[in-house]
């Protein structure tokens, strides 16, 4: 089986007849469209339907894909994450491995940090492959947790977010914030689907957390770009602030994940007794060349 298999089935699961313009006739044995209604629906073959999903098919054609995702309803994320992982399953020597560059654990770069730190009322934290947290600045560390008394394999955000108490309860809805995280992990695991980082860190999450371990099997794909999250904050108490991503150029594998509040709101307000706060705790007024980034590897 591959992983373009997995998720069609999956896909194909979550649809009803009646949501594409088919009748619901007679008692179904499994939820979703059946195979021959997919391939009616796509205009392929039920046995290239079976082919796909077994990894019997070396390389679909992107028409072939396009048509499929069309009669699965899919949106741009999923019609995105099907496309590369279709790519994948395409084994040809001259793809360069995913596993390049696994085993080095990546620097944030100095202008990257002074950026970062520039940032005195914005929270802010520096992704890396799987969403592991490269840097953060002193309002990043001040919001979540404090990054740096951390073992590196703990400092990665969904890591946080399932298995740090204080962390899972900063969040109003973890509910909903964790299955964001688990959409935007699986979307993310499409560049990188042989990591063996990404391999244990799906592995913990799945043996610790009943809950990671059953929204990952459902493959739910979401590209991590801008939203909203609620916390509530031991300190500064109730924070609505809006996230959004910003890609690091440059063949890094790093983006910057940011929030912010609406000016002149409670929240605002909040961010601002956060970071006196968070100077008052660490003693020092904040300094841009102050480094803030994982310096332990």
């Amino acid at each position: 089986m591959t992983e373009l298999g997995d998720y069609l089935r999956a896909c194909r699961a979550r649809i009803n007849a009646e949501d594409v313009g088919l009748p619901s006739t007679g008692r179904r044995r499994v939820p979703g469209l059946r195979r021959e209604e997919l391939a009616s629906l796509a205009g392929v073959s039920v046995d290239y339907v079976v082919r796909l999903e077994q990894g019997r098919v070396r390389s679909a054609s992107p028409s072939v894909l396009t048509a499929l995702a069309r009669a699965l309803n899919l949106q741009p994320d999923e019609y995105e994450y099907l496309m590369r992982v279709a790519e994948e399953s395409d084994t040809t020597d001259s793809r360069p491995s995913s596993r390049a560059g696994a085993g080095r654990r990546p620097r944030v770069s100095p202008p990257t940090q002074v950026l970062l730190s520039s940032m005195v009322n914005v929270p802010a934290l520096v992704l890396g492959r799987h969403m592991d947290i490269l840097g953060w600045n002193r309002m990043g560390a001040a919001l979540f947790t404090d990054f740096g008394t951390l073992p590196p394999n703990q400092r990665n955000h969904i890591w946080l977010t399932f298995l740090h108490p204080r962390v899972r309860a900063l969040y109003q809805d973890w509910h909903k914030v964790a299955r964001e995280c688990v959409a935007y992990l699986r979307m993310n695991a499409a560049r990188y689907p042989d990591d063996p980082a990404l391999a244990q860190l799906v592995g913990e999450l799945s043996l610790r957390d009943a809950d990671f371990r059953t929204w990952w099997s459902h493959h739910q794909v979401r590209a991590q770009r801008q939203g909203r999250k609620v916390f509530r904050h031991p300190v500064a108490g109730r924070l609505d602030l809006d996230f959004q991503v910003l890609e690091v150029r440059g063949g890094t594998d790093q983006s910057i994940l940011l929030y912010t509040a609406e000016p002149g709101s409670s929240s605002a307000e909040a961010l601002t007794f956060l970071s006196g706060w968070a100077t008052d705790r660490d003693g020092t007024t904040a300094d841009p060349r102050r480094p803030t980034r994982d310096t332990s590897s």
